[in-house]
């Protein structure tokens, strides 16, 4: 009886207490499961159990979901409470007017049409001036010189010996008479010189304008010619007020538009002022175009080269319209594409799907919205990088990778050197053509180096030397075909590279090679001239987490966007072998 007891007690414990073990081990495991491993969308491999910073290249870690429920196959799945972790915000789209407020630089300058070159109606010899620097104050018929001409004085002459035949000869009288009235010298200046019947030897020169003297054209003893200027003379009761218009721009500025502005020397004061002209021509040094402000001056607060800033301010909305507009950080652009992330909820989880839009005009930090997407829809603003990321790992379609049917519009934007990298033409050149294309690659390759080591001088000279090298490129290297692209590559490389020689920081270097290695990318592809394997890389942060390419002759990750802060974040994007 004994032994059939103790037999029973071990089976009991074995279905009982194993049931028990096993269902302890089940819910460990569930629990296990359900919690959130995070991961780094450049280096996949990293699973953490909590967020934090990337060990390898210093991202932020992102949640990796599982996702095998989901109703839509290209939608990525998140929890409530992964999205707080991950700082992922949304917002409801909304129709409003389309507005954008322009900032513009610009200078206090003289109204040209009242800027006034006084000049002498006598030749001769300047004996005497009454203005000596400029800057100083003249009034009309203010007499400003004295002049000895002896070509006046033979005319005073020949004045007294006509009147003294005048009555035989009037004709010859009034001749002479007119000779002097030529000369500006009045009747009453005449009937002087015959009453006293002596000529007079020097003459003075009259102020023709009121105004500010802002340049001397002679000095004391200088001989003049009869129209050569002596002084300019400014009007500033009224002046212009000029402000740069970058090309850019140039689309949101027009005549007639109202400006606010400002003038640094005149803190506290603020103006108003309308755009009287818009100049026709850009510099093509500058790349601007001047927008003009007529300004009454009367009390001369406003002085020639005092420095302005204003703001106008430009509605795009047709007349009773509203546009969608959205925020910038809502949308990842690929140069050939914009898109943004979609959120809809089903149950307790949120789901976050691709969807291409059309970009209207930039107001700023906004884009309009021409079309993909509706009053009412629910987009990422914050942390979109973040959900694309994820989806990448999750293998849903993202930024990068936009298939599964994904998106509603072709973006018909401007192309840009970007997509012309992805649509280059290609031909065949010659080796002398690979040849001359050397130099540009190996000063490319100098500038890409000194923005991953962050040395400015370095990357400064890189990129002056980069236009030398383009220069130098022969032209009749190229024919036929390859002539009419590398005429295209010319133009792009020649437009990116402009910038060059007026760096100020590292920055606006690095802000610059965004364009420059895109049409070195397109150049490579088009050519293949290097004559060596180059690695064409990416950065999806770059840009505001837009992304952006370089070209490398290593296939490891020197990162020239974010040099040393981020030397190590990038992926290889292709091989051109």
């Amino acid at each position: 009886m004994t032994g059939i007891l103790l037999a029973g007690l071990l089976l009991g414990w074995i279905i009982f207490g194993g049931n028990d073990s096993q269902k302890s081990a089940n819910e460990n495991n569930t629990e296990i499961s359900e919690e959130t491993i995070w991961t780094c969308s450049m280096d996949p491999q990293i699973r953490m159990n909590e967020p934090g910073k990337c060990p390898l290249c210093g991202m932020d870690l992102i949640p990796l979901e599982n996702n095998h429920s989901e109703a839509d196959p290209n939608a990525l799945q998140m929890s409530e409470n992964a999205m707080k972790l991950a700082n992922i915000q949304t917002m409801i789209v909304g129709s409003k007017e389309a507005s954008k407020e322009l900032r513009l630089n610009g200078k206090v300058q003289i109204d040209e049409r009242k800027l006034y070159a006084q000049s002498t109606h006598i030749p001769g010899r300047i004996e005497q001036l009454s203005i000596n620097f400029t800057g100083e104050k003249v009034n009309r018929g203010q007499r400003l010189a004295m002049v000895y001409s002896p070509e006046l004085v033979t005319a005073q002459e020949e004045l007294l010996q006509a009147y003294s035949i005048r009555n035989s000869q009037p004709e010859l009288f009034d001749a002479a008479k007119q000779k002097l009235r030529n000369w500006k010298i009045g009747d009453k200046s005449i009937n002087n010189i015959i009453s006293s019947g002596k000529p007079i030897q020097q003459f003075p020169i009259s102020a023709d304008v009121s105004g500010i003297v802002t340049a001397k054209k002679v000095e004391l003893g200088d001989y003049v010619e009869r129209g050569m200027p002596l002084y300019e003379i400014a009007d500033l009761s009224s002046v212009w007020i000029l402000f740069d218009v970058y090309e850019s721009d140039i689309p949101w500025v027009k005549v007639g538009n109202k400006v606010s502005y400002t003038i640094q020397s005149l803190p506290g004061e603020t103006f108003e002022g309308t755009i009287s002209f818009l100049d026709p021509m850009i510099n093509s040094q500058t790349r601007v175009a001047t927008a003009r402000i007529e300004v009454k001056n009367a009390e001369n607060k406003l002085k020639p080269e005092m420095f302005a800033s204003g703001t106008v301010k430009n509605n795009i909305s047709k007349t009773g319209t509203t546009e969608i507009v959205i925020p910038k950080s809502a949308v990842m652009w690929t140069g050939e594409r914009s898109i943004v992330y979609v959120k809809s909820t089903s149950e307790d989880k949120v789901n976050f799907k691709l969807r291409e839009v059309m970009l209207g005009p930039s107001l700023g930090d906004a884009y309009v919205i021409k079309s993909g997407l509706e009053n009412g829809e629910e987009i990422v603003v914050n942390g979109t990088f973040t959900v694309d990321a994820a989806a990448q790992l999750a293998g849903k379609p993202s930024m990068m990778n936009p298939e599964n049917n994904v998106g509603n519009s072709k973006n018909n934007q401007t192309e840009t050197t970007t997509s012309k990298t992805e649509k280059s033409a290609e031909a065949t050149i010659s080796p002398k053509a690979k040849e001359a294309l050397k130099p540009l690659y190996q000063e490319y390759l100098n500038l890409k180096d000194a923005l991953a080591a962050d040395h400015l001088a370095k990357a400064k000279k890189a990129g002056i030397a980069m236009q030398t090298a383009l220069s130098k490129v022969d032209m009749s290297l190229f024919s036929g075909e390859s002539h009419e692209i590398w005429m295209k590559h010319q133009n792009n490389l020649k437009l990116a590279l402009q910038p060059a020689s007026n760096f100020k920081n590292i920055e606006e270097v690095r802000k610059a090679f965004q364009p420059i290695s895109e049409a070195m990318i397109a150049l490579t592809n088009s050519f293949k001239p290097f004559g060596q394997t180059l690695y064409v890389q990416y950065c999806p942060m770059v840009d505001g987490n837009k992304g952006a390419n370089w070209i490398s002759q290593f296939e490891e990750i020197k990162n020239p966007y974010f040099g040393a802060s981020m030397l190590k974040c990038g992926e290889t994007k292709s091989i051109i072998k």
